[in-house]
């Protein structure tokens, strides 16, 4: 078994595989095609991870939020375009988006007037936008519940085999 690191600052990378028990060694051992090598340089930041290298790192030390760590801060499309979304507890996550799903239904209406001529005007910029915001939050909603479900599936909360059973029919 090797060293435990005393480093500060650690990475996600590092700190999601030694939250998995996992030397460099036996975590490139499970990985198979990245090397202890290469681990080293990902998780001391002298080298970017590959995408296929964060789904097994995600798969393999049980961490789902890789993925989206890797696409809200690393890559160059996803800093643009996607939130990063924190793990939070089923309630929480409901209760977002059960609030998100009132403010829309009470602005569907509104949105429909704002559609029905194809075009948004100056006086309906301002509702336009803020139904825009309630949208992307309700996208993050989806995407926390998303995340729960993935992190509840990795932990044992939720049977796999029952899962792959129920969406195969």
């Amino acid at each position: 078994m090797g060293r435990k690191s005393t480093k500060e600052n650690k990475n996600i990378y590092q700190i999601s595989r030694e939250n998995a028990n996992l030397t460099r060694e036996a975590a490139a051992e499970q990985l198979e095609f990245i090397s202890s090598d290469r681990i080293e340089k990902i998780e001391n930041e002298k080298s970017y991870p590959h995408p296929e290298e964060i789904i097994a790192m995600a798969d393999c030390y049980k961490n789902p939020s890789l993925c989206n760590y890797y696409c809200s801060h690393e890559c160059s499309i996803g800093r643009e375009y996607v939130p990063e979304v924190a793990a939070k507890d089923l309630s929480m996550v409901t209760l977002e988006m059960l609030s998100t799903l009132n403010t829309l239904s009470k602005e569907k209406d509104l949105m429909i007037d704002i559609a029905a001529d194809g075009e948004v005007t100056e006086d309906e910029m301002s509702d336009f936008l803020r139904i825009r915001n309630s949208l992307e939050d309700m996208s993050l909603a989806i995407e926390s519940l998303k995340l729960w479900f993935e992190n509840a599936i990795v932990s044992g909360r939720i049977d796999k085999s029952l899962l792959n059973k129920l969406t195969k029919k």
